[in-house]
Parts: structure tokens; sequence; C-alpha cells
């Protein structure tokens, strides 16, 4: 056999054996060199998507050289997606940040600390409280953006900051708040396999989360898969059913189900009886959404809908509904999510394996924000407003009551409205890129260059946000820092630290230990010393809530026992036992987190979206994930060469031969996409996977949110991204 040319082992893209290193040959590989051979091993949880995926590091002398997927994992089993694979190689990024810049400038951490304190205490003692703000994330660690929140608000006198989890979960935490009384995703990742019918709304986890989708595939009870969404996606194309309904015209048609599963005695009444409240009210509004009015609003035939209701009729008890972003970015998107709960309960599908009204996650440590981002809820799913919660978490915290704020934050959006209005005069971005991702991008960036003082806490000084900023803080990636992330399904998993920073960037964790030394207010912060000793402080947060976690046993438990589900109590902690434990869901009891202990049936009427089409702009733009390989803004996946060779080189705008012979444009032809605030270019491809009037961007590209409709849900404050009134051009 031909010797090739030695590889390193991160240009292996097959599982790493012994024999593999013993005998390379074998494989049609070269020699591994000496100093890429691991000696070690650790585990750890995937840092992109909300899937929460297990990895298996290799390590030599003590820093990683290569990853495998973990087999043991009870998430994934041994799988991984392209952006788990690649997770290392784009940690060696060039245009990483190595040092704090000051106006562009290399400076060390003594000015910059310096000079970050001198600018945002100028800003709130000239203003006051609310003149600084900041905005987290969900891709760092739980016990940063604990410490972040309480930093901010309980050491600094900052009222507001929210997150980017804003754009991508908002809704399903209001809504699930408002049903249930708290914000309890009720699935387990066995739910996948457990199902007879799988009904995902908005949601395309082929390609969001494959890892997800991977669960589908090993579903052994030959379930209907039905998806609902005005493209055909690659998820829809697998699925046995598809629903390819006007863009938002979402509501409609889970209300029109909702009436003919009424209709043709599909209710579980005995569970709507003793477990809901609200169902008559329900029942009554619904007799006016009759199948002829659905199927006119949605483009979905009356016999077409009779049989997606019989489905869930004769699929029952054990239909799985599942929604994402395509629900989530919506104009009523609360109402939406709420609709969907809506047909759980009434079909008595919750609390029982393959059932559930289940929110799937967008980031890594999205559900970790919602519960400890310090944001619009106080730690632990506190309510700021209430004095018996503030006095819980000051003694769970040991922070004075009295630094404790007693509202909570203005949401995102509103948080830019009172940046533009003056109001808001200094902000702090950490792990977050607001200048590609935030709606209407154009705005957004004409706002932040009004700012007095603009911060960038990031792993990279080259986002489009970082190149606005006064000060840029070098930041730890996933892998250089440890901690916990929360997954869809609410299992905690760790990440251990398996490399070094480049330069002097530093953990998130240990720059606000840092910031809370210079402000001077590191007394209020004494017992958070290391990420485990705040994981114990937010255990104590939690007691009694529905998301209790005082019986883990810190972050060795953690990893040992392959993640752990919220909640685990101290009673139940006693009796843990990670084999049986692995898969847990809510409400098996049929009670909730309610003050009634029932789940509520909420609704409104539809509402037409905010902008539509018009004769100078007659098609309507759908954005979304455009590939499993890329991920958000690509500020980290951007890095990796090997992902780079999974997308396209272009920016492709899906657009139907219909529209495209109209508009005398061919496969491949250069167009131009405007909507009346902006326009790019991009290469049409023709494809049916469109619904005539209507054309598709992927949301990865740093232009296409230039053409985006700035609303927002009125109940959850997240944005429309998924109907804006365009037109195309040759």
């Amino acid at each position: 056999m031909m010797k090739l040319p030695a590889m390193t082992l991160r240009e292996w893209d097959g599982p790493l054996t012994a024999d593999l290193v013993r005998e390379p040959a074998r494989f049609g590989l070269g020699q591994v060199p000496a100093h890429l051979l691991p000696d070690a091993a650790t585990k750890a949880v995937c840092g992109f998507c909300s899937t929460g995926c297990g990895l298996k590091v290799h390590l030599k002398e003590g820093s990683a050289v290569n990853l495998t997927p973990d087999p043991d994992y009870p998430v994934n089993i041994g799988t991984a997606c392209p952006k788990g694979w690649e997770a290392l190689s784009v940690l060696d990024a060039p245009d990483r940040a190595r040092m704090p810049l000051l106006h562009g400038k290399e400076v060390d951490w003594d000015t910059a600390l310096r000079y970050f304190c001198d600018q945002m205490r100028s800003v709130l003692d000239k203003h006051g409280p609310e003149a600084a703000a900041f905005i987290s994330t969900g891709q760092i660690m739980f016990e940063e953006m604990a410490f972040l929140g309480a930093l901010a608000k309980f050491g600094m006198g900052m009222i507001h900051g929210d997150g980017n989890t804003r754009q991508c979960m908002a809704t399903a935490v209001t809504a699930y708040k408002e049903s249930f009384g708290f914000d309890a995703p009720p699935f387990t990742y066995a739910d996948f396999e457990e199902s007879d019918v799988l009904v995902f709304i908005g949601a395309n986890p082929c390609i969001a989360h494959p890892i997800m989708w991977q669960r589908v595939l090993r579903n052994q009870r030959n379930p209907q898969i039905i998806v609902v969404d005005p493209r055909a996606t690659e998820t829809a194309m697998a699925a046995t059913q598809h629903y390819a309904i006007k863009p938002k015209s979402d509501l409609t048609l889970l209300y029109g189900l909702a009436h003919l599963i009424i209709r043709d005695d599909g209710v579980d009444a005995a569970f709507v009886a003793e477990h809901t409240s609200g169902f008559d009210e329900f029942q009554t509004f619904l007799d006016d959404y009759h199948p002829e009015r659905v199927s006119q609003e949605t483009g979905i035939s009356v016999h077409r809908l009779v049989h997606f209701a019989q489905t869930i009729i004769q699929g029952t008890p054990r239909v799985s509904f599942w929604w994402t972003m395509g629900v989530n970015q919506g104009h009523q998107a609360t109402r939406t999510a709420q609709a969907i709960i809506n047909l759980a309960l009434m079909t008595g599908n919750i609390g029982k394996p393959g059932t559930g009204a289940n929110s799937i996650t967008g980031q890594c440590n999205a559900m970790g924000s919602r519960l400890f981002s310090n944001t619009t809820n106080l730690l632990g799913g506190h309510d700021f407003r209430n004095p018996r919660h503030r006095e819980k978490v000051a003694a769970a915290t040991g922070i004075p009551v009295k630094c404790i704020p007693d509202r909570p934050s203005l949401a995102y959006d509103q948080i830019i409205k009172a940046a533009d209005e003056g109001t808001v005069k200094a902000l702090w971005f950490v792990a977050t890129n607001p200048s590609h991702s935030w709606i209407d991008q154009n705005e957004i960036n004409r706002i932040l260059d009004k700012l007095d003082f603009v911060v960038v806490q990031d792993m990279y000084c080259t986002t489009e946000t970082a190149q606005r900023a006064h000060l840029v803080l070098p930041a730890a990636g996933w892998g250089e820092k440890d901690g916990c992330f929360i997954n869809s399904e609410r299992r905690i998993g760790y990440s251990p630290k398996v490399r070094r920073a480049p330069g002097q960037a530093l953990a998130d964790f240990h720059i606000f230990r840092l910031i809370a030394h210079y402000w001077g207010c590191e007394d209020l912060f004494r017992a958070w010393s290391t990420p485990e000793a705040v994981f114990r402080v937010l255990q104590r947060c939690t007691e009694g809530q529905p998301c209790d976690i005082t019986g883990i046993d810190g972050h060795e438990m953690v990893q040992k026992s392959g993640g752990v589900q919220w909640p685990l109590s101290k009673d139940d902690g006693f009796k843990f036992n990670a084999a049986s434990w692995k898969e847990r869901r809510l409400f098996e009891d049929g009670q909730f987190y309610t003050p009634d202990r029932r789940a509520k049936f909420v609704f409104d009427a539809p509402e037409a979206a905010p902008e539509q089409r018009s004769a100078d702009y007659p098609l309507i733009l759908i954005t979304g994930r455009g590939t499993s390989a890329q991920w958000h803004t690509e500020t980290r996946t951007g890095k990796s060469a090997v992902l780079a060779k999974m997308m396209p080189q272009e920016l492709m705008l899906d657009l139907h031969p219909q529209d495209a012979d109209s508009l005398g444009i061919r496969d491949g032809t250069p167009v131009r996409v405007i909507s009346i605030r902006a326009e790019l270019t991009a290469k049409a491809r023709l494809t049916t996977c469109v619904q005539p009037g209507e054309v598709f961007l992927p949301m990865h590209d740093n232009r296409v949110n230039q053409l985006t409709h700035a609303s927002f849900d009125p109940h959850s404050r997240q944005p429309s991204y998924k109907h804006s009134a365009v037109r195309v051009e040759r």
C-alpha cells in the first residue's frame, strides 16, 4: 500500500481507535505525528446548538488534540453533526481576540478594565441606573451568565439586561409560563423514539438539529411524521405528510385542527376535566374556525385538514408536537405556541411517553439563560417584583436584598429603542453579534453608532459588532473554560477546560471577577470564586422551584451521570440512579405549576402580519437555517475550512420557477432582492421547495437581516424574522 502523507488527527473524520493509532496504513493514512497522539481523554458537552451532544475529547499532555462523539452519552449516543466534529478547529482561527482593544489598539487588562469602569460609572452616575444595559447570550455557561446578571444588576446597579435568547426562545418561555405556570419544557429526547405521530411545526430538525432527527429515525413504531411549513424543507421531504401553509397562517390552522378534533370526538374529556381550565371558553371560541374558513386562510384543502385532524385523533395517546423558530419568530408567536399546547392538552398528549407540547431550543445554553441570566427573571425563575422572592435570592446568594432590583429588565427590542431615544447610553455585549443577527440590521447599526460607550466581549475581534465597539474584551471560548449548559430536554451537562485560550484572552467568568474587583463590589461576590462555587449558589436559588436542582452533588455528579435533567431536589437526589433516571419527563401526575395545578387554555384571534405584499414588493421573504454545517452568524463556524465546503460559496435565493419565469430569471442568474429597507445581490436557485409568491434566504449571510421587517410578538417581544415583503429583479 502506498504510504500517504501524514495528516493530523483533526483531519481524520472517523472514530479514533487504538487500531487506527497502531496501524494507520490500514485506514489509508500516513503515520500520525507523535506530538498529536493522545495520551488521555475526557468528556464534554458540545457548545453549539441546544441538542447538547456528548463529546469525547482526546488529550495530549492535558491539551485537546481531537474529539469524537461520546457513545455513552444519552443525548447523541455516539453521533455528532459537522459542527460538533469541528468544535476544536474553530478555536485556532487567526482572528481570535488575544488582547483587549481600546479604539482598535491593543492595551493591557489594567488599562481596559479601568476604562470600562470609568465609562460605565460615568454613564450610570450622570444618567441613572437605566442608562447602561447588557446583552447576554445562550452561548456561555450558566454559571457565567448568572455571574454577569448578578454583577451588572446587584453589583454595578444596572436595571436592564437581556439575552440573544430573546431572538429564539422568548416565545416558548412566555407560552409555557402562562399555560403551565412555569417555563417547563415537558419532554425528553426519548419521546422522539416513542411517538406514533410526530408533528413538527415551523421546525426543520433534519438541518437545524440533525442529532435530534437521528433520534426520530430510531423510532421503531412506524410513526406518522407531519410537517407544517411553507417550504418543502429537508424534514418535510422526509415526512409522511407535509402541509405547505401560507406564511404565518399557522395560528388559524391550529385552531382549525382543534375545531375538527372537537367535532370528531377526539377530545380526552377526562384529562381536560381533571387537569385543565378554560376549555369551555376555548371550545366556544373555536366555533368560527370551520374547515372552509381555515382552508381559505391557510391554502390547505378541507379534505387534507380533516386527514390531519384524524391522524392526531387516531394517533392518541402517543402524539408529540414539536416547534422551533418557524413558530417562535412570528408577530403572534406566543399564541401560536399556546395553540400547539392546547392541542396536546385537549387530546391528553402530555406527561406520557411519546407525547408533549415540545419547544426545541436554539442555543447550547438557552435553557440555562432562561433560568439563570437574571434578566427578565430573577435567578432560578423567580420574580423581581415579588418581595419574598427577592429575600429568598438574597439569602441564597449572600447579597443584601437592597441590591436586588424590584423590577425586571426591558426586553431586547425595548433596550434598543431606548438607546435610539437616548435613555440608554451604554451597551455591553457578551458573546453575541447583533450587528449581524438583529432584525432590520441597518437600523440597529445606526443606533449603536449613536451610543456613548459600546463594549463587546467575544472570542473574535472581527465580528460586525466588535468593529463598532469602543472596547473589545478578549474572551475564551468553549473548550477553554469550564461550566455547565442546559439543553432542550432540561439536561444539565458539564464541559471542562481542555485548551488554553490564546494570548491574554480570559474565560468570561474571570473577566466578570476582574470587573467586580475594579468596580469595588468584589465583597458581594466573595463566595463566587469558581464556576462550581456559583453552581452551588444557584442550587440554593432553585430550592422549592419547579427547576429545583438541590439534589445534584456538584459538577462531578453531572459529568459522571451523563447529564442530569431538572428537577432533582434534595429528596430525589438521595434515590438518584443515573441508569434509571436517564430520561425524565414532566407532568406525569397531571399536576402543573399554576396556582390551581391545572394547565390553562390560552387563545386570541389571529391577526395579519404587519408587513404584507404590495404592488412594489409582491413576494414574501422567509429566512431560516441554510445548512447543518453553519451556525447563526458564522462567528465560529465560518472559521472552519471543512464546514465551508459543506455550504454554497455564494448567497442563494430560493425562487419558484413560476415566479422566475414571469421575471425572466434563469437558474443561477444574479438577482437583486429588495425590501423597503435595503437591497442585496444573490444567485437565483429555482426550486419548488418554495411556493409561488414566496422566496427564501439563509440567515447566516451578514446581509440578510438588512431586509427583514422589525415586528415583535406583543407578549414575548420576540422578533418576527419570517415574514417580510420584497421584490426580486434581474
